[in-house]
Parts: structure tokens; C-alpha cells; sequence
């Protein structure tokens, strides 16, 4: 059964950082592609970034340059560096098997 966990959310001011986590489990997460997703109060969910299994990644605009997507094979762990972090930013953020399970989610919110 999969398993997705994330971790590292929490309050952060403007500018701030944060890196999210997501513990992968029940699959074999090196052969597929990862994606991180995000929902802000009142707002569908929004793609944010996806790395593929050569590693090979992709961001939306919205975070471009300030977000970085990364895996750990060893680990079965994904992550999601956050960086120059703004007030829009703040949204529950979801790792997902890419067209499959999802993980339960991990609230950001950016505020001062």
C-alpha cells in the first residue's frame, strides 16, 4: 500500500525558508516521477513542481528560481526547498505519485 508522509510546513515570515519533506513508502520510488502540489485557502490545487525519475526537473512560474525540488532514492524521501518565500506562497502543500496516491498534505503559511 503507498504511503505518503509530509513533513516541515509551518509558520514562516516573508523572505523566510522552509524545506518540506515527503516520506515515500509501499512503492518503488525510484522508478517513478514525483510531484509536489499546493492548495491555497480558497483555491483549486495547483501544480508546483515535478522531478522525473532521471532526476530531470520542472517548476511553475509562480516559484520559479526560488523553489527546488530533489529526491533521495536511499531514502525514499522527497523534498521541497522553499526559498524568498512570500505571503502567496501560503497554501497546503501535497506530495503526489505522479497520476496516483497523494499524501495527506502539510500546511506553509507565510506571514509576518
Amino acid at each position: 500500500q503507498v504511503h505518503l508522509v509530509e513533513s516541515g510546513g509551518g509558520l514562516v515570515q516573508p523572505g523566510g525558508s522552509l524545506r518540506l519533506s515527503c516520506a515515500a513508502s509501499g512503492f518503488s520510488f525510484s522508478s517513478y516521477h514525483m510531484s509536489w502540489l499546493r492548495q491555497a485557502p480558497g483555491k483549486g490545487l495547483e501544480w508546483v513542481s515535478t522531478i522525473r525519475r532521471d532526476g530531470s526537473t520542472t517548476y511553475a512560474d509562480s516559484v520559479k528560481g526560488r523553489f527546488t525540488i530533489s529526491k533521495n532514492n536511499a531514502k525514499n524521501t522527497l523534498y521541497l526547498e522553499m526559498n524568498s518565500l512570500k505571503a502567496e506562497d501560503t497554501a497546503v502543500y501535497y506530495c503526489e505519485k505522479v497520476g496516483a496516491e497523494r499524501g495527506q498534505g502539510t500546511q506553509v503559511t507565510v506571514s509576518s
